[in-house]
């Protein structure tokens, strides 16, 4: 029993760091997508091309590659350790290495996030946008009022599954050695010589997941009102 509760303890501090690296990366790379996707619709060609550029690159490239190159970026660009950088921010190491995890993260995510809002917004139908203009509307209020809704009920599917994907990508912060809920089942089946941690590890990923499931179950039947 007591080694029940000490491995437990040490997941939940594993699921702890996941999900504040799931919360944090999708607070900010949601948006930054929409600021990507509004650059690769651009009819400025420099910034369309650069913001398409930018997203090729990302999506082709694995996003192990891109923590690791993230975390080498003070070494190889201003010639300093992540030692002082740490202490020049009053940060831990640990601390440190988990910033740069979820650099890396935002940035993906946020060129993913940017290709499906790009295909939403471009999937509405022109005459919505053609009607506002008829009707007086100015372009901001013909994108909030008119077509922002439609968006939405288009790149929730997609949406929902990248967010599932994310959950499940959180076991990448190993890399850096940030204490995940993966990189803890892995301590301390090294630490009990046992295979349960793994297991519930598993539990705690599919749990979350359903959780996720199920909101935006709800969220696409709140939306069910608007037929096209």
């Amino acid at each position: 029993m007591n080694q029940f509760l000490l491995i437990m303890e040490e997941l939940l501090q594993g699921f702890g760091n996941t999900l504040l690296l799931f919360a944090v990366t999708l607070v900010l790379s949601l948006p930054l997508g929409l600021l990507i996707a509004f650059g690769s619709m651009s009819k400025i060609k420099p910034i369309k091309y650069v913001a398409k550029t930018f997203v090729w690159i990302i999506r082709g490239s694995p996003l192990m590659l891109q923590i690791l190159l993230v975390s080498f970026i003070p070494t190889l660009i201003f010639g300093i350790g992540n030692k002082q950088v740490a202490t020049f921010f009053g940060l831990t190491i640990g601390d440190l290495l988990f910033v740069f995890v979820v650099i890396a993260f935002v940035i993906n995510y946020a060129c993913y996030f940017s290709e499906i809002f790009r295909g939403g917004i471009e999937g509405v139908n022109k005459g919505q946008y053609e009607a506002g203009k008829v009707l007086g509307m100015t372009k901001n209020q013909i994108f909030f009022k008119v077509v922002l809704l439609q968006v939405v009920k288009k790149v929730l599917a997609p949406t929902s599954n990248e967010v599932i994907t994310l959950v499940k990508d959180t076991a990448l912060a190993q890399i850096l050695g940030v204490i995940d809920l993966l990189n803890a089942a892995n301590h301390a089946v090294n630490s009990y010589v046992v295979l349960t941690p793994l297991i519930y590890a598993a539990i705690f990923y599919l749990l979350f997941n359903g959780l996720l499931t199920l909101l935006f179950g709800f969220f696409e039947k709140k939306l069910s009102f608007y037929k096209e």
